[in-house]
């Protein structure tokens, strides 16, 4: 089941102390984002989108407002359920990949199963399914020094998903990546996204990749505003 996202009157500081508020990260954000929606949240660097994704994905809480997935209220919940929600309903794709090192593929792929406590044999089965998903299959006992940036996103995304998550979120995916493997990185995030319907939430700068989407969140200076139509910049369909 995907999630609905819902922000309500969203405000976010770091370094909050007895003398102020810190930075500003994030102020006055109202958002819906539907489920099984493919949004794109785009900005420059410091614009305030990895903060979004971070409390979306119950990694940060907001300072002051409210947010949602589904029916559930991350920001009134413990940090023990926020786990379990990370662990079973979220995952995450990040630009720097954060694969473990001495893991190989498969490995890397089932350790989100691992924790939570899905029985070995299970995991394995459905990491060796995923890694055909991702067109991996040869280097499934490879490590991550032994593949292409690319292969090591593809391995990231795979990781990402092998839980079938309600929601993917994605911050700059294709941002270590050149132009042709970022496609290829992006076409495979959108049959993921074709093939079992989860809501999924990516970051990026590039328009090339905002076309991904089904709309824009414009992110600047803290604020968020979804974009009405396709503007300049965001074709009505991905080439």
């Amino acid at each position: 089941m995907a999630y609905k996202v819902r922000l309500e009157n969203v405000d976010h500081f770091y370094g909050e102390s007895d003398e102020g508020n810190g930075a500003r990260a994030l102020e006055g954000v109202n958002l819906e984002i539907e489920p099984g929606a493919f949004a794109i949240l785009m900005g420059p660097s410091g614009s305030g989108k990895s903060t979004l994704l971070n409390l979306i994905g119950a990694i940060d809480r907001p300072t002051k407002g409210r947010v949602f997935l589904g029916a559930n209220e991350l920001s009134t919940m413990t940090e023990s359920d926020l786990t379990m929600i990370r662990r079973r309903s979220i995952g995450f794709i990040f630009q720097f990949f954060n694969l473990i090192p001495t893991l190989t593929v498969s490995e890397n792929i089932e350790f989100p199963l691992a924790l939570a406590n899905v029985p070995s044999k299970e995991a394995r089965s459905r990491a060796a399914e995923v890694i055909g998903q991702i067109g991996l299959t040869p280097r499934a006992r490879h490590f991550p020094n032994q593949l292409s940036g690319g292969e090591m996103q593809r391995v990231a995304i795979g990781r990402a998903i092998v839980h079938r998550p309600d929601i993917i979120l994605a911050d700059e995916p294709t941002g270590n990546l050149d132009s042709h493997t970022g496609d290829r990185i992006l076409d495979l995030i959108r049959t993921i996204h074709q093939s079992y319907g989860p809501t999924i939430v990516m970051a990026t700068h590039s328009s090339r990749a905002a076309s991904y989407g089904d709309f824009v969140i414009d992110v600047i200076d803290g604020e968020a505003t979804r974009r009405v139509g396709h503007s300049e910049g965001m074709p009505a369909e991905a080439p």
